[in-house]
């Protein structure tokens, strides 16, 4: 779904070596979107002063120092989730309904905070649209 392009940008011949990584990509026809929403990151920026990447969309970060990795992090998730079509929500359900229990089987559950005095609990699932669509039919409450 997904392409990260990961460069050791302190590398002398890193233009070089980002030139024969996408060299190599084309030629084994991947579809073009994939190529297109390719994440770009350079890696060592720690070790560059005052490092702003010249590339428009490249991420920078150290992965020794944990500098941009958050950012990284959601940038690879946004992109995931406009590739597979799906999109990350929390809903609010009744406990004593079948709401749960279908979220686990047609979406991935990813957190669920029970409120125990009202017997509801909020729910954060990642979803694809059309399983979206499906659960406000069957629960339009």
């Amino acid at each position: 779904d997904l392409i990260v392009h990961v460069r050791d940008i302190t590398h002398p011949e890193t233009v070089l070596q980002k030139a024969t990584v996408l060299s190599v990509l084309r030629n084994l026809n991947l579809p073009g979107h994939l190529l297109d929403s390719m994440v770009e990151v350079h890696n060592k920026v720690d070790l560059i002063e005052r490092y702003k990447p010249a590339e428009e969309n490249a991420l920078a970060v150290s992965a020794l120092h944990g500098h941009g990795l958050e950012e990284l992090k959601q940038e690879i998730e946004k992109k995931i989730l406009t590739a597979t079509g799906k999109k990350i929500l929390t809903v609010n359900i009744n406990l004593e309904g079948p709401q749960l229990s279908w979220l686990y089987k047609e979406a991935t559950v990813q957190e669920v905070e029970v409120m125990p005095e009202d017997g509801t609990a909020r729910v954060k699932v990642i979803i694809s649209c059309s399983a979206f669509g499906r659960y406000r039919n069957l629960f339009p409450n």
